[in-house]
């Protein structure tokens, strides 16, 4: 059995960032990883997925000439154009400089699949053993869920991964699934020609978003021809060329020693991200806390500092959160409902982000800037934003949020014209009234 002091399981966001804050720390680390250095998010998640929804966006732009600066557009949309560019911003799977770069941090790695047996012991399918002499960190990240529907395997079937990386453009595709994952997807094959209708089990897009936020989401699609059956339950594999499974994430934890809630994701605490068994932590996606690539780097950040001898608590309270549809959403901190169910002062301030000098100019037709804030404690605890560059947008608001920056501070501060941040400067002064 092999020693290391740290021993951490996945090479994705996490593993990397851990990596990165271990280095010179005199602490011997060693990375076991099955399947690419670098996770989900460079070769099956947000980078190829951005990649094909740029492209996309491309033409719905090119379609907005028509009412703002030509009497004619014209094109032909050449998928395999799409698909070779998205397979090279997925590095065309390849993870050689991403496996320098970690080594190049001081980490052994290790390919093969591992299992946490307990005491700090990792098992590899290739029959080799590791022991952690100071922690254990689990970071194996998710797999798309796969509902069981009758009939699934008689489709086409993809889920994000085949999505991505397909070569080919389906006349029709069934969504299952109204969340980030699926309405992204589900806009990029809309614009791009397939014939697209969403299956959403619950009562708008988005449901985890402000309510006005899936509206419009909802409306925008419409106007697009996408197709949203709302409340739809399903116990059937829907009828398309294919259909995109966007119904979720399952831990990669079959087989762990470790506690875990129902679903399977690792227990943790939220501040120290520290299992119940000491000397283990789980970081990123696998502790169910956030399933972001950003979250899992801040992760990685905060258990290698915790594991260099500093106090540091992991703060969940301003993570950013952006759907990448067209118009963008981007969120922090609570919902309205999400305040009022904390007892909270809430006070919301609304404006629709099209009614504005830059939404005129952009041409936009229905967005939504809310934020809620605690009049008690006088600061900001929430914002949602449904705009053309909603996420560039967001930074002001979680460091509001993080830093409990006073309203009246906010109030005071003075955003250019004409920008898509300047309705800030109103919605703020009605926060103070």
């Amino acid at each position: 059995m092999e020693e290391f002091d740290v021993v951490c399981l996945g090479a994705g966001p996490c593993g990397e960032s851990l990596a990165d804050r271990l280095k010179g720390s005199g602490l011997s680390l060693a990375v076991v990883e099955n399947r690419l250095v670098g996770g989900e998010c460079p070769y099956w998640g947000c980078i190829p997925s951005k990649t094909m929804i740029r492209s996309a966006e491309t033409l719905a732009e090119a379609g907005r000439a028509r009412n703002l600066a030509a009497s004619r557009v014209d094109w032909t949309v050449d998928f395999p154009k799409v698909s070779k560019r998205v397979h090279w911003m997925a590095r065309d799977l390849d993870d050689a400089n991403a496996a320098k770069a970690l080594e190049g941090n001081g980490a052994r790695l290790f390919r093969a699949t591992a299992v946490y047996r307990g005491d700090r012991q990792v098992e590899l399918d290739s029959g080799e053993r590791l022991r952690a002499r100071r922690a254990v960190v689990i970071a194996t990240g998710t797999r798309p869920a796969v509902p069981p529907l009758a009939g699934l395997d008689q489709v086409a079937r993809w889920t994000n991964r085949e999505a991505v990386l397909a070569e080919t453009l389906p006349e029709s595709l069934a969504v299952v699934g109204g969340g980030a994952v699926g309405v992204e997807l589900a806009q990029a094959f809309a614009r791009l020609g397939s014939r697209v209708t969403v299956h959403q089990a619950m009562a708008r897009l988005v449901h985890l978003e402000e309510p006005e936020a899936g509206d419009i989401l909802g409306e925008a699609f419409a106007a697009e021809g996408i197709q949203v059956r709302a409340n739809a339950h399903l116990d059937r594999a829907p009828e398309a060329e294919v259909v995109l499974l966007a119904t979720g994430r399952t831990p990669n934890t079959d087989g762990f020693e470790i506690a875990k809630d129902q679903r399977g994701f690792v227990t943790v605490d939220r501040n120290t991200l520290e299992a119940p068994e000491a000397g283990v932590f789980a970081g990123g996606d696998v502790n169910g806390i956030y399933g972001f690539t950003h979250v899992s780097w801040y992760h990685g950040q905060v258990i290698g500092r915790r594991l260099r001898g500093e106090s540091v608590r992991a703060d969940h309270e301003s993570i950013p959160r952006v759907t990448f549809t067209d118009p963008e959403i981007a969120s922090v901190g609570l919902t309205e409902a999400q305040a009022r169910e904390r007892g909270l002062e809430v006070r919301t301030a609304v404006a629709d982000a099209a009614l504005t000098g830059r939404g005129y100019i952009h041409d936009l037709k229905k967005g939504l800037v809310k934020l809620v804030a605690d009049r008690r404690a006088g600061v900001l605890v929430g914002a949602t934003i449904v705009s053309p560059r909603a996420g560039e947008m967001l930074g002001e608001m979680a460091l509001a949020i993080k830093a409990r920056v006073p309203l009246s501070v906010l109030n005071d501060t003075v955003h250019g014209f004409p920008t898509f941040s300047r309705v800030l400067q109103g919605l703020f002064a009605e926060l103070v009234a």
